[in-house]
């Protein structure tokens, strides 16, 4: 690849280098341990951060790109120099991944996969969609997207479990020989004010590559967001991190909103990405402030494009998994295009017991840490995962849709040392099987030597559903065992609830932007009436913006097509 390589002049480097009364509209100052006074040039190159995404995909679309020149003392301050536009690659990363492929049961009864309450994917893709673009397969993850939807679930008795569970079967929209196996999870749901007291450390990211309207400013428009629900026992603390990293906000009493969005609103960007530094110094501040019995997590917000310090994949992703067990969890908030690297924030996230989303606009910057403030704060059970055992008498072959990326070894399920996913205050969490019957013509032809099933034994239960989580404080996992039977398949797919329609719909409209090749003919139109039927109680307007976005989907598709014609 072709590299960009730009040189300042004395002169230019010394216009950087003017007196602090002169700067204070762009100045950033960061603590730090060592007085050294020699200043550093920080360039951005093409090619920095790639060693993050091991078989990722790379997003290409050669667009004008803004690099940035900085100069960077050792006390922090980081001086933005003026523009300078170049063409550069993009450089978004997604971890590569096939679709989950069809199972025998009588080979294979036994699925087993953690669950996932990330929704990072849906929006990005949104972002995507609304440029014009057609997002590339791996990034479409299926269950972000169905899990990005609220569903009327059942809510659970608290006495019992922390969360219910609720199951449905009903015929594939997409499959005449199939049924969909529709599997929700829903936790219970803790008010604002029964909310436990806040430990919180904001780690953001400042570097060169965040200095544009929809990364940093779009970040600090949302955290602000976020500072007007803080409560007097909630603590929150600023990091942030470019080439150095360092405390702009030591941990402040949440009843202090105005001292916190003047943090907020002094932060400017320009540097290299020193992720890992800034990470290091998030964690100690956060267990210097420990609160316990209380929430500790550090909220990290960020494009990805880390290229300074420690920038290897697997270091980073062990450094937030040790750090997890001193019960301080990490989230993490995408931003931005060009340079985002989807993969590692994903990562990130489930090694610290945190969930992950992509901010592309200020409406979803609210949904996650306004309205869902609590969900994305507190968890409620983790270590979530979920088995289930086909049985062969009824069910021949099936495929989980989606969570690829979550699957783990049978004998994961009982072995309490195996890391899983974690569910928040009031989320769901669905997941959707595809079933043929016994009797129905499945994807697999029938193997000639196959052992011949009597249909005797248990034959009025399709499968047995174990749900396996830990709570919170706990070390040792709690098992709910739960039995699907035959007299739950419902033979029309509209009489089915609006929860099985809207999941089916998503999960329809997942899989075509992944290239479909499971649909049998099933098209945006589809997906968009079945979603249609569902439009009820749409309180916030995103099942409205969904049939928008399969609509927006399907022209660009087709005039793709037309182009390639």
């Amino acid at each position: 690849m072709k590299r960009t390589v730009l040189f300042l002049s004395i002169a230019a480097i010394t216009a950087c280098t003017q007196t602090q009364n002169e700067r204070q509209d762009h100045e950033v100052f960061i603590d730090s341990d060592e007085s050294k006074k020699e200043q550093i040039l920080v360039m951005e190159e093409a090619e920095a951060g790639r060693a993050l995404a091991p078989r990722t995909e790379q997003f290409h679309s050669n667009k004008p790109a803004k690099v940035k020149m900085a100069v960077a003392d050792s006390l922090g301050y980081i001086a933005p120099a003026p523009y300078i536009n170049v063409v550069e690659e993009n450089r978004e990363n997604y971890n590569h991944f096939d679709d989950n492929s069809v199972q025998i049961v009588q080979n294979n009864p036994v699925s087993t996969f953690s669950i996932d309450v990330d929704t990072g994917s849906y929006s990005n893709i949104r972002r995507m969609l609304n440029q014009g673009m057609i997002p590339p397969h791996d990034s479409v993850r299926v269950e972000e997207m169905i899990n990005y939807f609220n569903y009327d679930y059942e809510n659970p008795d608290i006495s019992e479990q922390p969360f219910s569970i609720n199951t449905e079967i009903a015929p594939s929209p997409w499959n005449s020989n199939a049924h969909l196996l529709h599997i929700g999870i829903q936790g219970y749901e803790v008010k604002n004010e029964q909310r436990p007291a806040s430990n919180l450390t904001f780690l953001i990211d400042v570097s060169g590559s965040m200095d544009s309207p929809d990364k940093l400013g779009l970040l600090k428009q949302s955290f602000k967001l976020m500072t007007k629900n803080l409560r007097e026992e909630d603590k929150v603390a600023i990091v942030v991190y470019a080439g150095a990293a360092g405390a702009v906000l030591e941990s402040t009493s949440g009843d202090q909103k105005s001292k916190i969005l003047q943090a907020l609103d002094k932060l400017s960007a320009g540097g290299s990405t020193n992720g890992a530094g800034g990470i290091n110094l998030a964690y100690q501040i956060s267990e210097d402030n420990f609160i316990k019995d209380g929430i500790n997590r550090i909220i990290i917000a960020t494009d990805g494009d880390f290229n300074v310090g420690t920038t290897n994949f697997e270091q980073l992703t062990e450094l937030v998994s040790r750090k997890k067990e001193k019960g301080i969890s990490l989230t993490t908030l995408g931003f931005g295009q060009g340079n985002y690297n989807d993969h590692l924030m994903e990562q990130l996230a489930d090694k610290g017991n945190g969930n992950h989303a992509y901010i592309d606009t200020l409406k979803e910057a609210n949904k996650v840490l306004v309205n869902e403030m609590n969900s994305t704060l507190m968890t409620i059970a983790k270590d979530v995962k979920i088995q289930i055992e086909f049985n062969p008498n009824s069910v021949s072959q099936y495929r989980l849709i989606g969570y690829e990326n979550r699957i783990l070894n049978n004998e994961d399920f009982n072995n309490d040392k195996i890391d899983a996913g974690e569910i928040g205050s009031g989320h769901s969490v669905t997941a959707i099987y595809e079933v043929v019957m016994q009797g129905q013509k499945g994807w697999i032809e029938p193997l000639k030597y196959q052992q011949t099933i009597d249909g005797k034994p248990f034959s009025d239960e399709i499968a047995t559903l174990k749900v396996r989580y830990k709570n919170p404080d706990a070390d040792t996992s709690k098992l709910i065992t739960n039995t699907i039977k035959r007299n739950q398949i419902v033979d029309d797919i509209s009489t089915t609830s609006n929860n099985f329609k809207m999941s089916a719909a998503v999960a329809g409209f997942g899989q075509l932007l992944r290239g479909g090749k499971m649909l049998n003919g099933f098209k945006f139109d589809d997906a968009q009436k079945l979603a249609g039927q569902t439009m009820q109680n749409d309180q916030f307007g995103y099942r409205g913006e969904f049939l928008q976005l399969v609509s927006l989907a399907e022209s660009l598709t087709e005039q793709h097509a037309n182009n390639v014609e």
